[in-house]
C-alpha cells in the first residue's frame, strides 16, 4: 500500500537522520597539540647549549662537527628549537629588542664588545651570572662568569629571542633556573 511505503520512507529518514546526528556528535576530536611554553623551550635551549661544552672554537663555523664561532653556536642552539636567528652577533642584537638586565632569564642572549666594535660577541645566559659561549680566546665552548672584570667591562646588554609560538617577548620575569 501507498501508506505502508510512506511509513517505511519516514522511518528510514528518521533512522538516517538519527544516525547522522548521533554519529557526528560522538566522533572523537583529535587532542589539541600542546604549544611549547617559553619556560620549557628555554630549559631545552640551556640544556642543549651546555651539552656542547668542549666543542672547538672555529671562526665562521656553526656545527658541532666543524666547531663554532660565538654567533654560529647561538644560531645552532636556537635553530634546533625553531628559532631563526641572524648569523652574526651584531645582526642578532640589531634584530632583537633590548631587555632590562633585571629581567634577564636563562636562555636570553648576552652581548659584548670584544673587538672594539659593538655587539661583536654573544653567549647564552644560564642564570646566576653565568653564560655559555664559544670563546676564541679559550678555543672552545665553555661557561664564563658575567661579573669577572673582563666580561663586566665588555658587557653591552641582553636580548630575548622569541619562538614562533610565544608571540612578542615578555617584559615580565617568568621564573629562573640556576645551573
Amino acid at each position: 500500500s501507498v501508506f505502508g511505503g510512506l511509513r517505511f520512507i519516514r522511518v528510514l529518514i528518521l533512522l538516517i537522520s538519527t544516525s547522522l546526528i548521533f554519529g557526528c556528535a560522538s566522533t572523537p576530536k583529535p587532542a589539541p597539540q600542546p604549544t611549547p611554553s617559553k619556560t620549557s623551550i628555554n630549559l631545552q635551549v640551556v640544556r642543549d647549549a651546555l651539552s656542547l661544552k668542549g666543542i672547538s672554537y672555529q671562526y665562521g663555523e656553526e656545527t658541532p662537527e666543524r666547531g663554532f664561532d660565538c654567533s654560529g653556536f647561538v644560531q645552532y642552539v636556537y635553530g634546533r628549537h625553531g628559532v631563526d636567528l641572524p648569523r652574526t652577533a651584531y645582526e642578532m642584537a640589531a634584530s632583537l629588542p633590548a631587555l632590562d638586565e633585571t629581567l634577564r632569564e636563562p636562555g636570553d642572549l648576552v652581548f659584548f664588545n670584544t673587538t672594539g666594535k659593538p655587539y661583536s660577541h654573544v653567549g647564552i645566559y644560564l642564570g646566576r651570572n653565568l653564560f655559555v659561549h664559544a670563546s676564541s680566546a679559550q678555543g672552545e665552548v665553555l661557561v664564563s662568569e658575567l661579573d669577572t672584570p673582563y666580561w663586566s667591562k665588555h658587557y653591552l646588554g641582553t636580548r630575548r629571542p622569541t619562538h614562533p609560538h610565544w608571540g612578542r617577548p615578555s617584559s615580565v620575569s617568568v621564573g629562573r633556573w640556576f645551573y
